[in-house]
């Protein structure tokens, strides 16, 4: 079994001290480096906005001030690895996420307000979006996880079963990447059990584009994802991520760059998660 060394660690620290947002040099230091979880929440502070939701380009591809749902999700994520998942911001997301909810119970794929602001190509919506699964699962799915009790997430829940059970459409890549954390998190074991069994030929189908692969969908062991893949698919995508370290200590992202700036954003943030996937299945070495 391959492993990263303590000393291509630190080249990614490294890297991250030349080219990463301070965001994501917080987490590094959280997950890597025993830094306490403050600075990262200090970081996440200044992205928030007075609606309770999060824009500024938390997602690189957003550039815009105004709240939109999937940096929401950022947001989520990062609470969650600073071990804040009682913290008040999670309550004033979930309020947000009420806010701007679709008739059909669902939260829109990016909002109108786009439009007002910088944005990669393929950010657009009509003027009255409907609820998508894609962001919707992940979102509710976070909040199960943080344990969140706002009514919003009662909403959520039930336009994802009703999506889940009624799903019409194939799913793109990201539709599986949230069904996936809904389905980790939902209270109802029994009920996300017989949903996975039922849709796991269909998630496997849909579980790749050119620029996700296994650890995508299986960041780590015991969650759904981890179930769509055999054990030396798994395996030799690990093998091949250690291989995927460049010499300059980071790892690189496979899509669309159409703004300088986004690479080293995505990079710093991509080389946290591939290093934290790595720690989850045992590949750092101590």
């Amino acid at each position: 079994m391959r492993t990263l060394h303590a000393t291509d660690l630190h080249r990614a620290w490294e890297f991250m001290r030349l080219n990463a947002r301070l965001i994501d040099r917080h987490r590094f230091a959280l997950h890597f480096r025993d830094a306490p979880p403050e600075p990262l929440l200090a970081a996440l502070a200044a992205y928030e906005n007075p609606d309770g939701g999060y824009g500024h380009a938390l997602e690189p591809d957003l550039r815009g001030e105004a709240s939109q749902p999937v940096p929401a999700q950022h947001a989520l994520d990062v609470l969650h690895q600073a071990r804040a998942d009682d913290h008040p911001a999670v309550d004033r997301i979930a309020g947000h996420l009420a806010a701007i909810t679709a008739p059909d119970g669902g939260v829109p794929f990016v909002l109108p307000t786009v439009n007002d602001a910088p944005h990669a190509p393929w950010w657009q919506t009509p003027d009255d979006p409907p609820g998508a699964i894609n962001p919707t699962a992940s979102l509710a799915g976070m909040l199960h996880r943080a344990r969140a009790r706002h009514p919003w997430l009662d909403t959520a829940t039930a336009f994802c079963w009703k999506h889940l059970e009624n799903p019409g459409t194939d799913p793109g890549p990201y539709d599986v990447l949230a069904t996936l954390t809904f389905l980790d998190h939902v209270p109802d074991r029994e009920r996300a059990e017989a949903a996975f069994t039922r849709l796991r030929d269909t998630l496997t189908h849909h579980a790749a584009s050119d620029h996700h692969g296994v650890l995508d969908f299986a960041p780590a062991p015991g969650g759904y994802g981890h179930r769509l893949f055999a054990d030396d698919a798994v395996d030799n995508a690990l093998d091949a991520l250690i291989d995927a370290q460049h010499d300059d200590g980071g790892w690189d992202i496979d899509f669309l760059i159409w703004t300088p700036i986004t690479r080293p954003e995505w990079r710093g943030f991509i080389t946290v998660e591939r290093l934290r996937t790595l720690r989850a299945y045992g590949r750092l070495k101590p």
